[in-house]
């Protein structure tokens, strides 16, 4: 994992024979703007050997935050550094722990929509009701029949989709099962269970993984973990957890100023992103990104995990009898 203080940007102009190409690298660092300009330059550079080489590199890099930046680090404002854990402002302002071995994962429940049972329902009961009419040589049979196949499969749809949440049990309670079966499967595991406004949050505090590791990518598989928080985390080689409610869930309606947020901006634009995150800040007094929900396995924590884990708690307001948004 890596999150940088400094960031630049460096190009070069390359002409071949028939076309030229210009080459764009990023360029970053912790000691200086200086030092960042110069690792960008160098970029540049190792870039245009490889394409001398015959190598095929591409010729700039998408400048985005997080995600979609495969190979680059964490693009976002730093806030708030405790050991190897970063606390940072994402693209909507929302703030994000990023840590390089304290696992996180993202479980969302799965809504089913039902259309397809309606839609089959709707379909069979259509073809019924125009049975009846062509027997009873009904007027009107198509606007009749339609009539009627909609009320039918409203209350058979209906009474299917909960027979079936009776029996399969609701995304939420499948989602916890799923959690808790992985945990009694590995009682030598330690798991925090919290909820979020689309789901479950899981941290692992029993020791440190590796976020590209197997380990950590079967229990992604395991308990279903949300596929694009999964790719990021590979991505970025950190897990990530967001430890304020999103702007929109707290009334602000407004986006971070300026847009895109991709960090760093220009210093004029700094007093506007300023007064934005002072009015999101007052947005979400008494509001939580999580609920502490209750602890799952027989191992110990470790020392590396609960530390990430009294800060997320705190950050979050986990413990706090609050909305979650």
């Amino acid at each position: 994992m890596i999150v940088p203080e400094y960031w630049a940007e460096a190009s070069e102009r390359m002409v071949g024979q028939k076309t030229s190409r210009t080459i764009k690298r990023f360029g970053w660092s912790d000691v200086s703007q200086e030092a960042a300009q110069q690792h960008a330059e160098q970029r540049v550079a190792d870039a245009i050997a490889e394409i001398k080489r015959g190598e095929m590199p591409p010729f700039t890099e998408p400048r985005v935050p997080y995600n979609g930046a495969d190979g680059l680090p964490i693009r976002e404002e730093i806030i708030d550094r405790r050991g190897n854990e970063v606390l940072t402002r994402n693209a909507y302002g929302a703030l994000c722990l990023n840590t390089p071995d304290v696992l996180f994962a993202d479980v969302d429940f799965t809504q089913s929509s039902g259309c397809g049972v309606y839609l089959a329902t709707f379909a069979i009961s259509f073809v019924a009701w125009f049975a009846v009419s062509v027997q009873m040589d009904m007027a009107n049979a198509f606007f009749v029949v339609g009539l009627l196949a909609m009320l039918t499969a409203g209350l058979l749809g209906g009474l299917i989709e909960t027979i079936r949440k009776r029996i399969q049990g609701t995304p939420q309670t499948r989602a916890r099962k799923r959690i808790e079966s992985f945990a009694n499967s590995h009682p030598e595991w330690k798991m925090r269970l919290y909820e979020t406004p689309m789901g479950f949050r899981v941290l692992v505090t029993h020791k440190t993984f590796d976020p590209r590791g197997t380990e950590a990518l079967d229990f992604f598989e395991r308990i279903h973990a949300d596929p694009v928080y999964v790719r990021m985390c590979f991505n970025q080689n950190c897990f990530r957890a967001r430890v304020s409610p999103k702007p929109w869930r707290v009334g602000l309606s407004e986006h971070l100023k300026p847009r895109p947020g991709v960090w760093p901006i220009a210093e004029e634009r700094l007093p506007a992103r300023r007064a934005w995150v002072k009015r999101y800040d007052e947005a979400r007094q008494q509001r939580s990104s999580c609920r502490y929900v209750t602890s799952l396995g027989n191992g110990r924590a470790c020392r590396e995990a609960t530390e990430v884990q009294r800060w997320h708690d705190e950050l979050s307001a986990a413990n706090q009898d609050w909305p979650i948004a």
